[in-house]
Parts: structure tokens; C-alpha cells; sequence
């Protein structure tokens, strides 16, 4: 017959009242003995003996009542499920994640086991192929739910967990996966997404890779120059792969220095699916946080699909790729092989269109510092879309973006201050901006107040 839950509930507040009683039995026998012991000049040993094991006894009890049970929002001593404590600590589990034989543990105790230098699995005994911390979101999700349901706070995952380390079975299993890149597509396919796994979720998989340059070539090997497109799955796996490798600070000169890269990743934005050209996008945006691989990328020519891409605009690749593109442009020389490529143009028209505005002003605001860029910027009606920008916009970001591209054209082209004028007049944009805006938006919104007095245009008034 099932039990009910008022007998369950019974049944736990009996075990709490026994628990209770047995340490409290224990106490008074202790303050008995450590009375006689401090009452008696010549106490016998056996009575410290007596002590000793009391305390001892007290203390196991304490342990076995902190890892059984917690108390509900109410106060009330509740036994947690077996499956939701660490088979170490016997605690309930705070980051619950499986090891490499499938068991589960809370991720600072078994880290701690595999700092120690274990490598089998504590419950199995069986020896780790990896040591891969996998989040168990399942049985994390199932502890969360208990814990709402009877009124407890949910336990926070430890933060201060010493980094994992790399071993000799990572290395091996790692060269497992390399060599089935050489075998069939089954296999490459297999090794390609277990790769993807295992270098977005562990640092010491990404670190890996830079122990050697052979292991990029491994890994690109079924990407053959002009056959990046054989397998559409393959081919985004082993971009994204690289994608997760170029996080890693010591990865992104290794990766972007390899002959294999860079020619791999234009292909990619060129021929790839959608999400593998967005993955691609991003991995030049992770690569560029160097400024010698901002050259390099560069000058291989990947600025002119990254603005093909974004001309297209598809709303997953657009992000990665504006984001790739302004930081490449954040060095002289691609400023110009940008605007070459046509990004003004292509930048400029997503703007009007009233996409990706903030990150495109912030690209156009900073091409804005080369000459070509603003005689194209006075060619294609920019003045009136940045004005439309700063009148509607509540971003103050963005409208310190535009008046600052307002004051470069205000200074390279005399023409456009009649229109500026005009604005000024009629809607009084450019000193409301220099009265409320940014810091930086009321320097360049009076710059250009005092550059319409100073040629006659306008009597400014505040």
C-alpha cells in the first residue's frame, strides 16, 4: 500500500524527534563525564576514554542530521532525496555534473577528487577517459524544483573552484578525436561535434589545442581548400570548434596565424550555411582582439564578404558581423579597405532602414576619420538620416554617435551647412543636444553651433 504524504510527513518528524533525543542523551552523559573529569584531581583514563567517544558520537550525529536533512521555509527538518546528494559530501548538490562514466557528483568535490590526481570515478571505480565536468541541467532543474516546493532557498553553485586540470587522459582523448578526422565522414562528423561539445564547456580542452600547431591542421583536415561546403553539419562544426578555440587568449594568435584559417573562414562566409557564416563572423571578432591578427585579417581580404554578409542581412549574422567589422576597424588600415569594399554604402542604408542602428552608427562614427568615408557620407543623404536619428531616438549612445559624424562632415564639407542650418532652425536639434546630451555629444553639438556663427549661417540663441 502506498503511503500518504501525511504519513511520510509524519514519519520525518519522527526521525527529526529521534535524532533529537539520541543527541541530547548524549550530551547529558557527556556533561556528566566532563564534570567528573573536572571535579576529580585523579579522574580515571577510562572516564576521558568515555568522553571522547560521547563527543565523538555527538558529532557523527550532528554530520549525519547536516547531510540528511534541511529545514523548510517553515523550520522543518526535511529528508532530502538520496538522488539529489553528492555521493562525497553527502550534502545536497549545489552544481550537480557527470563525470565521464555517467555518474553525478556536486562539481567542487569531485573537482577536488580530480585535483588530488584520482583518475578513476569514485562510486565505479572505473578509470576516466576524460576528465570533462558535464552540467547535469536535468537532476540541477529536479533539485530546484524540490527546493520550491517546500519553501527552501536554491542552493548556489560554488564559485571559487580551483581551474580543472589537463591530463594525460584529455590529451589522449583529444588525439582520439583528431585521428578520426583522417577516417570516414561517420567519423568525422562524430569527432567534429564531440570537439564542439568538449571546447565550448571546458578551458582545459581549449588550452589543449595550443600545445601544438599540428592540432589545428588535424582538425581542418576534411576542409580542404574550395571543399569547405562537402558536409553543410561538418562544416559548421568544425568553424564553430574554432569559433570556441579563439575565446581562449592563448589561442588567438596560434589560430589566426595558421595558413589554414583565415582562407577557411572567408570560404565560410562566403559558401557556409547561415549559421555556420555567422559562427565564422564571430570568430574573427574573437581573433581581432589582437591587434597583429586585426592586420592579418585584414589584408587577407575578409573585410569585403564580411560587408557582402552584412549587406545581405540576415538577422543571425548581422550582429556578429558588425561586430566583427568594427573591430577590425579599429586599426587605420581597415578603415580603408572597409570603405573600399563599399561599408559606407551598405552601413548607411541598414541605418535608414532602422537596422542594427546603435552598432552600425558606432562602425559609421568611427570610419567617419577617414576622408573617402565622409565625401561618401555627403553623397548619400547621411545628414537628414542622422538628424531623423537624434529627434526620435532615446539612446543617448546613438545620438552622441551622430552628432559626432555631424561635426566631422560639418568641418570636410561647407555645402552641407546650409541643411545643418536648416535642422537647427526648424527643430533646434543641434542645441538641445548641447544643452542635455552626453558629455562628448554637448563638446561636438557646440563645435558645430560655433562653426554656423562663426561662417554667418546662423545666430545661435540658447
Amino acid at each position: 500500500m502506498a503511503r500518504t504524504g501525511v504519513l511520510e510527513e509524519t514519519e520525518t518528524e519522527s526521525d527529526s524527534s529521534m535524532v533529537a533525543a539520541k543527541a541530547m542523551e548524549i550530551k547529558k552523559q557527556l556533561e556528566r563525564l566532563v564534570k567528573a573529569i573536572v571535579d576529580e584531581d585523579d579522574y580515571r583514563v577510562e572516564t576521558a576514554d568515555e568522553a571522547i567517544s560521547a563527543l565523538s558520537s555527538l558529532k557523527g550525529l550532528k554530520l549525519k542530521k547536516s547531510l540528511s536533512f534541511k529545514l523548510d521555509g517553515h523550520g522543518n527538518l526535511l529528508d532530502v532525496p538520496e538522488d539529489f546528494r553528492c555521493p562525497i559530501s553527502g550534502e545536497l548538490m549545489k552544481d550537480p555534473v557527470v563525470l565521464a562514466t555517467g555518474q553525478t557528483y556536486d562539481r567542487p568535490f569531485i573537482q577536488r577528487w580530480l585535483n588530488e590526481g584520482n583518475r578513476t570515478c569514485p562510486q565505479t571505480k572505473q578509470v576516466l577517459s576524460h576528465t570533462v565536468l558535464t552540467p547535469n541541467h536535468l537532476v540541477r532543474e529536479m533539485i530546484s524544483q524540490w527546493c520550491r516546493e517546500h519553501g527552501m532557498e536554491l542552493p548556489k553553485p560554488v564559485q571559487d573552484i580551483d581551474e580543472e586540470v589537463v591530463t594525460n587522459a584529455d590529451r589522449g582523448y583529444l588525439n582520439s578525436l583528431l585521428q578520426k578526422m583522417s577516417s570516414s565522414l561517420s567519423d568525422q562528423k562524430e569527432a567534429a561535434k564531440e570537439l564542439r561539445l568538449l571546447t565550448k564547456r571546458s578551458s582545459p580542452f581549449r588550452a589543449l589545442f595550443g600545445e601544438s600547431i599540428e592540432t589545428i591542421r588535424q582538425l581542418l583536415s576534411p576542409l580542404s581548400p574550395g571543399q569547405a561546403d562537402t558536409d553543410p553539419d561538418l562544416h559548421e562544426d568544425l568553424i564553430t570548434t574554432l569559433l570556441n578555440l579563439s575565446i581562449h587568449d592563448n589561442n588567438k594568435r596560434l589560430v589566426a596565424e595558421h595558413p589554414l584559417v583565415i582562407p577557411l573562414l572567408i570560404e565560410s562566409l562566403i559558401s557556409g550555411t547561415i549559421q555556420t557564416k555567422s559562427n565564422a563572423a564571430a570568430t574573427f571578432f574573437t581573433l581581432a582582439a589582437i591587434d597583429s591578427n586585426k592586420i592579418i585579417i585584414g589584408t587577407s581580404g575578409a573585410l569585403n564578404p564580411l560587408i557582402d554578409l552584412l549587406d545581405e542581412g540576415h538577422p543571425l549574422a548581422m550582429k556578429d558581423v558588425a561586430s566583427a567589422i568594427f573591430s577590425l576597424c579599429s586599426v587605420l588600415e581597415n578603415k580603408g579597405r572597409a570603405i573600399n569594399a563599399g561599408a559606407v554604402r551598405v552601413i548607411l542604408q541598414k541605418i535608414m532602414d532602422r537596422v542594427l542602428v546603435a552598432e552600425l552608427l558606432a562602425i559609421l562614427a568611427m570610419l567617419s576619420s577617414h576622408q573617402k568615408a565622409v565625401q561618401e557620407m555627403c553623397e548619400l543623404g547621411t545628414v537628414s538620416c542622422l538628424f531623423g536619428i537624434i529627434r526620435e531616438s532615446d539612446c543617448e549612445h546613438n545620438k552622441e554617435n551622430c552628432i559626432a559624424i555631424l561635426y566631422t562632415i560639418c568641418f570636410a564639407d561647407r555645402t552641407k551647412l546650409k541643411e545643418i542650418k536648416e535642422e537647427e532652425m526648424a527643430n533646434g536639434t543641434v542645441s538641445r543636444l548641447a544643452r542635455t546630451g552626453t558629455s562628448r555629444a554637448k563638446r561636438k553639438a557646440s563645435g558645430i553651433l560655433e562653426r554656423l556663427n562663426k561662417t554667418g549661417s546662423i545666430t545661435h540663441t540658447a
